[in-house]
């Protein structure tokens, strides 16, 4: 499998930091597997469109970035092979600002009104910060959502009505914000919300999604190594790869 790093947090509005981490994660995901090639985004400084011309041209299985704004042009070149995708975005945050500069907070708005993605193939786990316009943004357009008090004790049953849900698209996209996880197991992130998953529980959800036979690119954002500790949330973010690559 490709593996692509995106080294920018040129939309990241300032806070992310995370253009380190595609090597450190990448460097990390070694100890556990070497089943993988890797390739790499040509990075335009301080030119947030030229470099999400060059996301959206190339070509891999898993990218890692990065500020989650990665995901508009990772998503727009899998709708080249895809008639039908889904899109499976598990994040503390909504993402669906409508500021249209694609950046981490609005992507996911610009994916759903430029029709890139159907709302009903979206599905987003593990919210708990949603801003009033996003809350109501999601309502509007019938996009489903778990936050993490419906996901309390109730993990394997909503991962089983994700995957029933997801099943029928002709092609998977599922983006990992490694904010989803609880800061005490990834504190290394720009903008870290108590309350999330832990990492047994993300990769709950990565071991049983990778069984999915539509499932065909995932991507990894948000992780902001100088806010890290110890490297546990590269070494979380490794382990993450290393399940979609098993």
């Amino acid at each position: 499998m490709k593996i692509v790093k995106v080294k920018s947090s040129l939309g990241g509005l300032g806070k992310s930091n995370s253009e380190d981490a595609p090597d450190l994660v990448v460097n990390q995901l070694r100890n556990y597997t070497q089943n993988f090639e890797v390739d790499e985004i040509k990075i335009i400084k301080e030119n947030l469109d030229e470099t999400n011309k060059n996301i959206s041209e190339k070509e891999g299985d898993i990218f890692i970035g990065g500020d989650h704004s990665i995901t508009y042009s990772c998503f727009k070149n899998f709708c080249k092979k895809h008639k039908n995708p889904g899109l499976l975005v598990f994040d503390a945050h909504a993402d669906c600002m409508d500021n249209f500069k694609i950046t981490h907070e609005d992507w996911l708005n610009v994916l759903v009104e430029e029709k890139l993605v159907k709302p009903e193939n979206v599905i987003l786990v593990g919210l708990r910060k949603i801003e009033k316009q996003e809350f109501e943004y999601l309502n509007k357009k019938k996009i489903k959502f778990f936050g993490m008090d419906k996901l309390f004790g109730n993990i394997e049953d909503i991962c089983d009505t994700i995957m029933e849900d997801l099943r029928s698209c002709d092609g998977l996209y599922i983006s990992v914000d490694i904010d989803v996880v609880d800061p005490a197991f990834a504190p290394g992130t720009g903008y870290p919300e108590p309350g999330g998953l832990s990492s047994q529980e993300i990769l709950y959800f990565t071991r049983r999604l990778k069984l999915l036979k539509n499932l065909k690119r995932v991507d990894l954002v948000e992780i902001n190594p100088k806010k890290d500790i110890s490297e546990m949330t590269v070494k979380l973010g490794a382990r993450i790869i290393c399940e979609f690559l098993k």
